[in-house]
């Protein structure tokens, strides 16, 4: 008969976490959200340390290399999507590892014969301003020009006209050769007024281009706990299925990606364990994280099967319906303990210490800090990073302001029938819904308030570390009275209080 579990199912908003004592050096000030984003011995520092305790989740809708440099730069960590052709993967990784703080590799590129309409249209897909013109068309082509979307007006401009007509060539250009510091592009932009200053190598070929809005500050002192390589390059993960992998890692680890994850709704079962093994066997030194799971022993088959990170949750995600349509998943908090429990274990016995990642039901910023108190090393949202700015989907207008859109992986949208294992090469029935969440503006404002927010209540718990706020918090469960209670009982105020 079938094994019951008698503990109750139980989610994060059961949950509330007890004030500890505040002691003097305890601030926000002081906090240190670094973490280990994979596996390392027991009282040594793990090979990739992210400098928050944030990821963004492995979907279309979501972890965009625009999302990713953004997410990089604020300390955390994008998985690239794998629901699209290997090529397309790997140059989205290459995107990101391009880009540093003021270089930047152009991706607005057209030939000068190119239609100016052709131009607008490219412009509005990248939501540059500023355009590249090469011989080519390409990045890295011998640059003949410049043009600005001031040059491109619909309605003054003959749009068929080529784009050679309304760019500034580059004899008529500043520009810099390959090995000018980002110092001293800084000051040419300052001193000669430059919006722009393009870096060329000898024969004239783009290399990259340099913006004004980056000369006040460099990117170390603008994102002082950004994420980067021993090369100071960004770093970005990638997600990968048990079905390509063996094509598409070796692409994805020579575009430069610093992780990579195994994508499924189900990450107990034999595929991903020969998937992981195949992995360590011919690339040992790149990290590879595994999931989903919800139980110990599930995590312990990772674990052991060589997984650096292992993700928690199935169900639980806001565009989810799996537990609706196959009975499956688990509470977030309980599935969070348990696999907490048996990471600890498993460290315990092999002195080997394997993150976990608590993956999807995080719904208010409260539920990061619930998550993290109960063991979790870090965690990876979805709704949350696809309302930014960065994210993938359209930004439209509705009569109660903008929303953005967002559809899960086993929506009919994505069409991923690698992550759920339906059989064949479709999907047969949705585990995924099509929808929108609230626009939420630019990624680094709106995780600045979340991470505000975090550092708040670990300071209220006592706590300046996120090993130490493990350790010691407490918890306390919630009775639908005392749920009631949190919220606010008198008419909210719809207008601003006057200042004076």
């Amino acid at each position: 008969m079938a094994q019951l579990i008698a503990e109750v199912s139980r989610t994060f908003n059961e949950f509330l976490l007890l004030p500890n004592r505040t002691r003097n050096h305890c601030s926000t000030a002081t906090v240190d959200l670094r973490t280990p984003l994979v596996r390392h011995m027991a009282g040594e520092t793990a090979a990739i340390m992210l400098q928050s305790p944030f990821t963004s989740a492995i979907m279309q809708a979501v972890s965009t290399p625009e999302l990713a440099i953004a997410l990089a730069r604020n300390g955390g960590l994008s998985f690239l999507h794998h629901n699209q052709p290997v090529a397309d993967q790997a140059a989205a990784v290459r995107r990101v590892k391009s880009f540093t703080s003021g270089f930047v590799t152009s991706d607005t590129n057209v030939r000068p014969d190119a239609p100016l309409s052709l131009l607008a249209d490219l412009m509005r897909t990248t939501g540059h301003r500023t355009a590249a013109v090469t011989h080519d068309g390409t990045a890295r082509g011998r640059l003949l020009g410049l043009v600005t979307s001031r040059a491109v007006h619909p309605r003054r401009h003959d749009l068929a006209g080529p784009v050679s007509e309304r760019m500034v060539p580059v004899a008529e250009l500043a520009h810099a050769r390959c090995g000018i510091t980002l110092a001293e592009a800084h000051a040419r932009l300052r001193d000669e007024r430059l919006h722009c200053l393009p870096v060329l190598d000898g024969e004239g070929h783009l290399q990259h281009l340099v913006f004004s809005p980056d000369h006040g500050r460099t990117g170390r002192q603008r994102f002082p706990h950004r994420l980067v390589d021993a090369g100071k390059r960004l770093r970005v993960g990638a997600g990968i299925n048990t079905h390509d992998y063996q094509e598409r890692v070796p692409a994805l680890l020579q575009a430069g990606a610093d992780a990579l994850c195994f994508d499924s709704s189900d990450g107990y079962s034999d595929w991903q364990a020969q998937a992981l093994a195949w992995v360590k066997k011919h690339y040992p030194d790149i990290p590879v994280g595994g999931g989903n799971v919800v139980d110990g022993e599930a995590f312990t088959f990772l674990a052991e099967a060589g997984a650096d990170f292992v993700k928690v949750g199935v169900g639980g995600g806001s565009i989810c319906i799996t537990r609706d349509q196959k009975g499956i998943g688990r509470g977030q908090a309980s599935a969070v303990l348990d696999v907490a429990a048996a990471r600890d274990a498993f460290c315990e016995r092999t002195g080997a210490y394997v993150p976990i990642c608590s993956d999807g039901a995080l719904v208010h910023d409260y539920h990061v800090a619930l998550a993290l108190a109960m063991g979790a090393d870090f965690v990876m949202m979805g709704r949350y990073f696809a309302g930014f700015d960065q994210a993938a989907g359209a930004k439209l207008p509705t009569r109660d302001g903008f929303v953005k859109e967002y559809w899960g992986e086993g929506s009919n949208r994505a069409r991923n029938w690698q992550r759920y294992g339906q059989g064949g090469r479709h999907l047969l029935f949705e585990e995924g819904v099509d929808g929108y969440v609230p626009y939420a503006g630019d990624l680094s404002e709106g995780l600045a308030l979340s991470v505000a927010k975090l550092k708040t209540t670990m300071v209220s718990c006592g706590s300046t570390t996120l090993p130490r706020f493990r350790a010691t918090a407490r918890l306390t469960l919630v009775s639908e009275q005392s749920l009631n209670e949190s919220q606010a009982t008198v008419t909210v105020r719809d207008t601003p209080t006057p200042l004076s």
